[in-house]
């Protein structure tokens, strides 16, 4: 019984190599007329409303050459073959390879329809066994309102996915895209890109050579070579994520913000610009730059603004116009002329005002002032006035272990032509002041040293220096030599010389 078992099983195996294609696998036809080719015995030639079909798929030709020992197919005029349900493809000439189920459609333009999606060319390829359809001449899709344009292109109709390659072009009625290698899919709307690519809409300019781009959400992801530009903000980052319609992007590593109009260059390791709010924020290793140019339009850097924080929002009014900054935390001023240093910042534009909060500390040449908060006025000249609430206390450094010294309880400074001019000194004033003595050569030299107090002090300033001192309210001052002042009178209470935390140049501003 075994070895009957085993024989029909050698039998079967046999009559499977041997046995010609299934019937349901070879290609069956319709036709008004038909007859043999004289040529080839094999072949039938079919005339008049033509209908094949083969393995689901029904064919529709003026008429055919079918082989059906090759089991294949060659159709002629209005041809039309249903695919599926929802898939159409219609051309004027067809060859149909039943056994691999691969057809080729030619004409002036050849349509597959799959739902929605209508996809053209002058020569398609459709493998069944895939169900992806193939052109490399040309090819144009149409998905509602999306319009797929490339010279090679691959589309899926089971996963509804279209990979093509060179002079890509997807457009709506917002968008255009231009790449050179791109996967999208009309059902999801998403297309994913590997190769240079840009992004065009009415207000802002994208790029990128990886990413992906959300044509209904207008969501761009990018990973390689970011770029936005919206009008005078240029955005170049390593990772981006930006919503279009709301105008908001959010860039991740090596980020440089500009925006050309303002002369505002602002870098740092993560930063979200908001345009409906005319809003940007920098953090992480952030630093802002304002940029100054001379009146020839050339750039004037020792004029230019180094800030930096651990947040930075910069802000510009509906006119797009430079409006306000506010840093917060560890905040760090560079300028050629002057530093600061504090633990937050605001500075208004319109009112050209800086204000300097908790722990501030600036220095000018020189001097250097504290106070529990600092208000600095600018015009077109320069510092116009100052502020210095709560506790002020200013220190000029005449050598390394001689200070002039002022304090009180509020500091008012006065500036002309943008150079110090007198600061009154308000409520229990206190000061020690050096006196330098020039002989009729220019040459300067110590010869005393004033102490004292009064209810308020005024400083008249020369060339930068104090020049004179003038004490209002019962003063009590003395004069001593520089050698019979005490060691404890020299600093006033709460001395402290910060020129240690002082940025000397640029990139000095992250080192708190």
């Amino acid at each position: 019984m075994r070895i009957n078992v085993l024989k029909c099983v050698f039998l079967l195996v046999v009559l499977t190599a041997v046995l010609p294609a299934e019937a349901q696998k070879l290609i069956t036809y319709e036709a008004g007329m038909g007859t043999r080719d004289p040529n080839d015995a094999d072949t039938w030639i079919l005339y008049q409303r033509v209908r094949a079909e083969h393995d689901g798929m029904v064919l529709y030709a003026d008429s055919a050459l079918l082989n059906q020992v090759r089991n294949d197919l060659t159709a002629f005029g209005n041809v039309k073959i249903r695919i599926s349900d929802t898939t159409h493809i219609y051309g004027d000439q067809l060859f149909y390879d039943g056994e691999n189920r691969v057809m080729d459609i030619w004409d002036d333009t050849v349509r597959l329809v799959d739902g929605n999606t209508v996809l053209k060319s002058d020569h398609l390829t459709y493998d069944r066994f895939s169900s992806i359809a193939a052109y490399d001449t040309w090819g144009i899709t149409v998905n509602k309102d999306k319009r797929l344009v490339s010279d090679i292109g691959y589309y899926n109709s089971e996963t509804k996915v279209f990979d093509i390659y060179q002079n890509v072009v997807l457009t709506d009625t917002n968008m255009r895209l231009e790449t050179d290698t791109l996967t999208y899919c009309t059902e999801t709307h998403l297309a994913e890109f590997w190769s240079p690519t840009h992004v065009y809409t009415d207000s802002t300019t994208m790029y990128s050579e990886r990413g992906t781009y959300d044509t209904e959400l207008r969501y761009a992801h990018s990973v390689k070579a970011s770029e936005v530009h919206n009008g005078e903000k240029h955005l170049t980052c390593d990772t981006l994520h930006y919503y279009e319609e709301r105008e908001f992007g959010r860039a991740i590593g090596h980020v440089v913000l500009t925006d050309t109009v303002n002369e505002i260059i602002s870098t740092s390791r993560y930063a979200e610009t908001r345009q409906q709010e005319h809003t940007s924020l920098v953090t992480d290793s952030a630093l802002v730059r304002l940029v100054n140019r001379d009146e020839d339009d050339t750039l004037a850097v020792p004029d230019t603004i180094y800030i930096h924080a651990d947040s930075i929002w910069v802000t510009n009014d509906s006119s797009r116009k430079f409006n306000s900054i506010n840093a917060y935390s560890h905040v760090k001023v560079y300028r050629t002329d002057a530093q600061a240093m504090c633990d937050s910042a605001y500075y208004s534009a319109p009112d050209s005002l800086m204000q300097l909060f908790k722990n501030p500390v600036i220095w000018y040449e020189h001097y250097q002032s504290t106070a529990d908060t600092i208000v600095v006025k600018h015009d077109s000249s320069g510092a116009k006035q100052a502020w210095l609430n709560g506790s002020p206390f200013c220190i000029e450094q005449i050598d390394p272990e001689k200070f002039n010294q002022v304090k009180g309880r509020n500091m008012e400074v006065y500036f002309k032509g943008g150079e110090p001019d007198y600061a009154d000194i308000l409520g229990n004033a206190e000061m020690v002041y050096y006196i330098i003595d020039e002989d009729l050569y220019g040459h300067k030299s110590l010869v005393g040293v004033n102490v004292g107090v009064g209810s308020d002090m005024r400083i008249y300033f020369l060339d930068r220096a104090p020049d004179r001192v003038v004490t209002y309210g019962k003063p009590d001052m003395s004069t001593y030599p520089l050698d019979k002042l005490e060691q404890e009178k020299r600093t006033l209470a709460n001395f402290n010389w910060l020129e240690s935390r002082r940025p000397k140049k640029p990139l000095d501003v992250f080192v708190w």
